[in-house]
């Protein structure tokens, strides 16, 4: 079975054999500058001194400082953070941002930990890496389970070690600790400028258009409440436990469900007459006319594939397709806005963040999401046209632009 990664460099493959990329620079692409990998030791509530491991990649700094997401997941690993930090070097270069890609993470159950234990992990990892980042070296932010306060805490830990109080280290910051405005809604937000570009080319009416969510988590949900707000009927939505999807063909009181989710921590609670109960797989094979996958990855594999009933799917999530699956969405004439791109929204305000830190700036929340809307609408324009120029798939698309910025930067780097 092919690794993320080595489906990573298959697309950077494809990018390169396009743009006639020569063997020297593909080869500095296809690997890693730094790997990191570090033994956490902490002190856990019972005395014991447990040791976690830890790993930060730093793909690419040949456009900026490494950018990317930091994770508390049982199941990270190398392979993964290997492939997400040249994803995120990808995403960066995508939305035209002076920043490379990086990632990182430790492996453990975050929810095993008492919030002592959380913290004395965070700081000790933070410990581990702090000669490896910094403002203008890597520059971290939230990713699957962690948070703001996790982030606080990293900076606290940094600028200890940096002798001075240091808020551009990292982003996704707490706002009273230099965190920017419109970070906990950019990544939804960057999502929907994107589909707004692609609904002016394909005449998408939202009135007239059905939605389903998977994911009903900061992406999904703020993504949910966004598209019924401008109209559109978002018929089916989904968290961990359970799907929901409206019977009744008027869409689902968004409102309500979240009310009912944040309550009971299940949308399926929701269900009821109209709204009827399904798992995650029934919800992904719901027809409609926009299918957001904003959970986990690789969600739509080549066994369910042929099953999607939508006319587009939009990638909120980080690989929720698989190369298989992807081939079978082309056949079926289905439009996919990847992640590279659709989820870009994130990673474009963590620069703002991180651009008010070291320039001493704070922008109002309309500033940034103006910024924010420009750099999606640019960035949809630029892979479009290479859609159309290269007749290949919006992923592809995004690949070459991204490979073509990054070369340039890589040659630069070398005179």
């Amino acid at each position: 079975m092919d690794s993320p990664f080595h489906d990573a460099k298959a697309k950077l493959g494809q990018a390169a054999k396009i743009l006639k990329l020569s063997d020297d620079v593909r080869g500095v692409l296809e690997y890693p500058q730094r790997t990191i990998l570090v033994s956490v030791p902490v002190k856990m509530d019972n005395g014991h001194l447990q040791l976690f491991k830890g790993y930060r990649v730093q793909y690419s700094n040949a456009r900026g400082p490494y950018k990317g997401g930091l994770r508390f997941h049982h199941e990270v690993d190398l392979e993964e953070v290997k492939a997400l930090a040249f994803l995120m070097a990808i995403k960066t270069a995508v939305v035209g941002i002076p920043m490379g890609g990086g990632k990182g993470g430790v492996q453990v159950n975050p929810k095993e930990l008492s919030r002592g234990e959380l913290q004395r992990l965070t700081r000790a990892f933070a410990h581990e890496i702090e000669n490896f980042v910094g403002p203008q070296i890597d520059v971290p932010a939230p990713d699957v389970n962690t948070t703001p306060e996790i982030m606080g805490w990293i900076m606290d830990e940094y600028s200890k070690h940096a002798g001075k109080k240091t808020p551009g280290v990292i982003t996704g910051k707490p706002v009273k600790q230099g965190g920017s405005l419109g970070r906990d809604t950019a990544t939804a937000q960057g999502g929907m400028y994107v589909l707004e570009e692609l609904a002016k080319l394909k005449k998408i009416k939202p009135d007239e258009t059905s939605v389903v969510i998977q994911g009903f988590g900061n992406a999904g949900r703020t993504f949910a409440e966004i598209a019924d707000k401008q109209g559109y009927k978002v018929i089916g939505v989904s968290d961990s436990r359970d799907g929901i999807v409206d019977t009744s063909g008027s869409g689902l009181d968004i409102k309500k469900i979240g009310r009912i989710k944040d309550k009971t921590r299940s949308v399926g609670n929701a269900a009821g007459s109209n709204v009827k109960k399904v798992s995650n797989a029934k919800l992904l094979e719901t027809k409609c006319d926009i299918l957001v996958v904003a959970a986990l990855g690789g969600v739509i594999t080549k066994k369910n594939a042929n099953q999607i009933k939508s006319k587009v799917v939009m990638e909120l999530a980080n690989g929720p397709i698989s190369p298989e699956a992807d081939a079978i969405l082309k056949k079926k004439k289905v439009t996919v806005l990847p992640d590279v791109l659709t989820n870009a929204g994130g990673v474009t305000v963590s620069y703002f963040e991180w651009y008010q830190n070291v320039k001493k700036q704070r922008w109002s929340a309309s500033q940034v999401d103006r910024k924010l809307k420009k750099t999606m609408q640019t960035s949809f324009s630029e892979v479009w046209k290479l859609h159309i120029k290269h007749k290949v798939d919006l992923r592809t698309a995004c690949f070459v632009l991204a490979v073509k910025r990054l070369a340039e930067a890589v040659k630069k780097k070398r005179r």
